[in-house]
């Protein structure tokens, strides 16, 4: 999230000072004002145009440019590897996951105060959030037909990911989980450590249900490289079908099945799990039986632990929204009272593990 304390006009000229650099051969050089498609809990994302001349001839790109939260902050600090997720991004180039370009990387924070990187703008639509995409924008205006196509585009793209030879992409900087049950232990790691940032005592629903998650932890059959924020609203959408992945902060290697847990669970949650204005799931769109048997067909691999899965994402989901309700700005904002937007979580992990 923004801060608005955040000098944006020091930014563009610093940025602009930074990009000649990047074009030594090139004259002329200007960055159009940034723009913000959107507000989230991830990187902050923004678009500018950039022009210039070379040997004559003029050029334009549409580009974008994401740097970590300037205010609040829903995970740690460290979480935000920029560097991270542009080698991802580079390395994804290569496969067949579509993905947008990456043109440049600055790591020094004292550039603009932040480090960043460039990346290519690609053409399309996004299945929103605010309002989400089960009551308004491109996919809920589309008919029945239009919207399964869309839908099984992104099943599809789900297990190119999952495909990924991630040995061969080099991407063990993501962390290779050891052996065992080390996958779920750093992930449930990652988000206790979320929690404390709070401040408080862990409700009793969630410290249940982190248990009952190390104590059935397993061993994944295969490890491969999980999106980790896996979502139609991380999706760009032209002709119907899947232009580029985005949003890989929470990516790293482990058991793809938790994607799909957590694709699942999005899907509810932006639906009949809406804590306030809850509406039926947009007609048209594959159950999860079928989508699980869609995906196991064009993957090879059978989905046997979904369940396990939406219980973690529904809990990964919970703890976030405690801290998304840390957010002061967010609360003046919504008119919502603490522990507004984590019942339907905390009763859905009543209903899944009968607690």
């Amino acid at each position: 999230m923004s801060n608005p304390t955040f000098d944006f006009n020091a930014v563009h000229a610093r940025l602009t000072d930074w990009v000649v650099l990047q074009l030594p051969s090139a004259q002329n050089i200007t960055l159009s004002a940034l723009k913000r498609p959107g507000a989230g809990i991830s990187n902050e994302t923004y678009f500018f145009d950039l022009k210039w001349t070379q040997h004559r001839e003029v050029f334009e790109k549409h580009l974008v440019v994401r740097w970590p939260p300037t205010g609040f902050a829903a995970f740690p600090r460290h979480a935000y590897d920029m560097g991270q997720q542009f080698r991802l991004l580079k390395s994804l180039a290569d496969t067949a996951v579509p993905v947008p370009p990456v043109l440049w990387m600055e790591e020094d924070a004292s550039v603009i105060g932040l480090p960043f990187y460039v990346m290519e703008k690609v053409e399309g639509w996004v299945p929103g959030d605010f309002p989400p995409y089960h009551i308004a924008g491109p996919l809920f205006e589309a008919n029945e037909e239009d919207r399964a196509k869309i839908w099984w585009s992104a099943i599809d793209t789900m297990a190119h990911i999952h495909s990924v030879d991630w040995e061969k992409a080099g991407l063990d900087f993501l962390g290779v989980p050891n052996d065992g049950n080390t996958f779920m232990e750093r992930q449930i790691a990652l988000y206790e450590e979320v929690f404390r940032l709070n401040g408080e005592s862990m409700p009793a629903i969630l410290s249940n249900t982190r248990d009952w998650l190390l104590r059935h932890s397993f061993a994944p059959k295969r490890l491969g490289l999980c999106w980790g924020d896996a979502r139609l609203g991380n999706l760009l959408i032209r002709d119907h079908k899947v232009a580029a992945v985005l949003d890989w902060e929470m990516a790293c290697l482990g058991d793809t099945e938790s994607d799909l847990g957590w694709f699942a669970h999005i899907d509810w949650a932006t639906s009949a799990g809406r804590s306030k204005g809850a509406f039926p799931r947009m007609s048209g769109l594959p159950d999860m039986a079928a989508t699980m048997a869609h995906y196991a067909e064009v993957s090879g691999r059978e989905v046997e632990n979904l369940h396990y899965y939406e219980v973690f994402a529904t809990w990964r989901m919970a703890i976030l929204f405690t801290r998304i309700e840390q957010d002061a700005s967010y609360l003046a904002r919504s008119g919502n009272a603490k522990g507004f937007i984590t019942w339907t979580h905390f009763e859905k992990l009543q209903r899944l593990l009968g607690f």
